[in-house]
């Protein structure tokens, strides 16, 4: 059994993160985000919010935590907000210094200060290989990660800084996997693996995206973090159209795959997915429920709120709501 890698790991020390030879981050965001309408008509789905701050800016937090300081953002029309929402405001940025509130002036700040943010534009919604192929001129031959922002990894995991040792050591590309239910392997791209030399890392033979259940070859799900090779681009480039009429990036990571350079990273820490109605909300009051400053009171009421759930009444449901 691989023993998978957690947040249990040692942060990776600074001095290993400015030697780093991974810098750019690209996050692809041009989905029309369909499963949250009509709430993504005007707002782009990776602007909704995950407590206060929106869902997308978890993904560059976390990329620069890991010291990539290079972050191109990969768009689509109707995505003004999420350029806007890294750039500065200095009207509010103004109004909220007139009125000493350093506390909000930092968090409105906060965004532009992350990272040196980029954005382009992906014109066509031809899928997620299309997308990164769309980063080819920003990258060029330097390897990158790759960071989808439906995938919320916890803050305080290291699997990025764990993939990004990974790359440095092995070379090659890099992916990050979980262990799922044999029920939930058809919604993900599914990896072939054998183990090598360290507890929580595989060397990937084969990925198949989507497969039904009884042709996974593996319980390993590919999400949404990646460390590609510039080779990549190559095989994107030839990559014709596979499911859902789409350039799917598991195409490509398979044809290198089976030159033996991709490895996995097996992680098994908290990872949310935003981009599923019932997931979205459970990671709103995780997230929520862990925040000193709303975390005691909200747990205190949710506890409430659930207690008199259970109790059935709908008097109990309206007097709760109140």
């Amino acid at each position: 059994m691989i023993a998978p890698h957690s947040s249990s790991a040692p942060a990776t020390a600074p001095a290993t993160v400015a030697a780093r030879t991974v810098t750019k981050a690209v996050v692809p965001a041009a989905g029309l985000g369909t499963r949250f309408l009509p709430a993504t008509k005007a707002t782009p789905k990776e602007m909704l919010p995950v407590v206060d701050k929106p869902a997308i800016q978890y993904v560059v937090e976390e990329a620069a935590a890991a010291g990539l300081d290079d972050v191109l953002m990969v768009t689509g029309r109707h995505k003004r907000a999420i350029e806007d929402h890294f750039d500065n405001a200095f009207e509010l940025e103004q109004a909220l210094a007139a009125k000493g509130d350093a506390v909000r002036l930092d968090a409105v700040r906060d965004p532009a200060r992350l990272a040196n943010i980029h954005h382009i534009r992906q014109g066509e919604p031809l899928g997620l290989g299309h997308a990164v192929l769309c980063a080819r001129r920003h990258v060029g031959d330097q390897p990158f990660a790759v960071l989808l922002g439906d995938d919320l990894i916890d803050p305080r995991e290291t699997l990025l800084s764990r993939m990004l040792d990974v790359r440095d050591r092995y070379a090659g590309s890099v992916v990050a996997l979980m262990e799922v239910p044999p029920e939930q392997i058809h919604l993900y791209g599914c990896a072939a693996v054998t183990a090598t030399g360290e507890e929580d890392v595989v060397r990937v033979t084969g990925l198949v995206e989507k497969p039904s259940r009884q042709d996974a070859p593996s319980a390993y799900a590919v999400i949404g973090r990646y460390v590609l090779d510039p080779a990549v681009f190559g095989v994107l480039e030839r990559t014709a159209p596979g499911r859902g009429g789409e350039i799917q990036l598991t195409d490509a990571l398979q044809e290198l795959a089976a030159g033996g350079t991709v490895h996995g990273v097996v992680f098994d820490g908290l990872r949310y997915d935003t981009g599923d109605k019932a997931d979205y909300l459970r990671t709103v009051v995780r997230l929520a429920c862990d925040r000193d400053d709303l975390g005691p009171e909200f747990v205190a009421w949710l506890k409430e709120f659930v207690a008199r759930l259970e109790n059935g009444t709908d008097t109990a449901r309206r007097r709760i709501a109140a």
